[in-house]
């Protein structure tokens, strides 16, 4: 459900390049973007459960949307079944590289001595990094101007150019700007600190339990063959467990560990559920 030449997309294609070679036949990356996930998602729902169609899906398409929006056009919980996993994305809050904020313990400094004046750059409301900007500001006791952009990559622009300080992104947009030293980051969304980024902070040393990641699983439409789905999920591990496939991953986005077993993705799903209910009741989010 993500746009050709994205994030997802190239690890899709990736993955469905080595998974073709174990089935011994053509696989086919369709992209459907759009509507937050739900044309993909949609589309994946109402295919044959006949073992050849797997929807690549992120956490919002599977989990947030179901909290987000009164009338999906499909059922997150009861027209897939899980398959597996692919990796986690971190998320991070950077700024801009002459920013007089240097650390994390700065920019709760400076929102504090100034309510409201802080600019956080994120992708909307609705979507991963704008819920990041506004549980950091309930949970740390600030108040300050979520900004929605139309795409990260217009966010990242605008605060290496100087026109906003603050960004709440994935990692790996903002990963090439960081290493070229446009871009500061003050701390990491995960429970800890992240290969590559053992300088960062995890916001989890300031704020104890607060462990926010992106992720990217395989589903099934419902009536897929239970044999099939044990299959392509032993077939993934073997893809995912690979190292260097792995680090190619890495380079795109996901920190990949395994694909787990189709159990351990359900799983995962029911706590995602939960916790995604519970943080938009916090926050007072109502599905619109």
């Amino acid at each position: 459900s993500q746009p050709a030449g994205s994030g997802p997309d190239a690890m899709a294609r990736l993955i469905s390049d080595q998974l073709s070679r174990k089935f011994n036949q053509p696989m086919i990356v369709e992209n459907r973007p759009g509507g937050q996930n739900a044309i993909g998602a949609q589309a994946a729902a109402r295919a044959s459960g006949d073992g050849y169609t797997f929807y690549f899906a992120t956490a919002a398409a599977l989990v947030m949307n179901s909290y987000l929006f009164k009338n999906l056009p499909y059922d997150p919980r009861k027209d897939f079944i899980p398959v597996g996993m692919v990796g986690t994305v971190p998320f991070a809050v950077s700024v801009n590289a002459a920013s007089p904020i240097k650390s994390f313990q700065d920019l709760i400094a400076f929102a504090k001595a100034n309510p409201g004046k802080l600019d956080i750059a994120n992708e909307g409301p609705k979507t991963f990094s704008g819920m990041i900007t506004l549980l950091l500001a309930s949970q740390l006791g600030i108040k300050v101007n979520s900004v929605p952009y139309a795409s990260v990559s217009a966010a990242v622009n605008d605060t290496v150019g100087g026109q906003i300080e603050v960004i709440v992104s994935d990692v790996p947009s903002v990963t090439q700007m960081v290493k070229s030293g446009k871009l500061r980051p003050l701390a990491v969304t995960t429970a800890k600190r992240i290969s590559g980024w053992e300088s960062v902070p995890a916001i989890a040393e300031t704020l104890p339990g607060f462990n926010y990641a992106g992720w990217i699983g395989i589903v099934a439409p419902a009536a897929t063959p239970t044999a099939v789905i044990q299959r392509f999920n032993h077939e993934l591990d073997v893809v995912l467990s690979d190292k260097d496939m792995a680090a190619r991953l890495l380079t795109i986005g996901p920190i990949a560990e395994g694909a787990g077993t189709v159990a351990q993705m359900g799983t995962l799903l029911d706590g995602e559920h939960q916790r995604w209910a519970r943080l938009t009741r916090e926050l007072g989010i109502l599905p619109e």
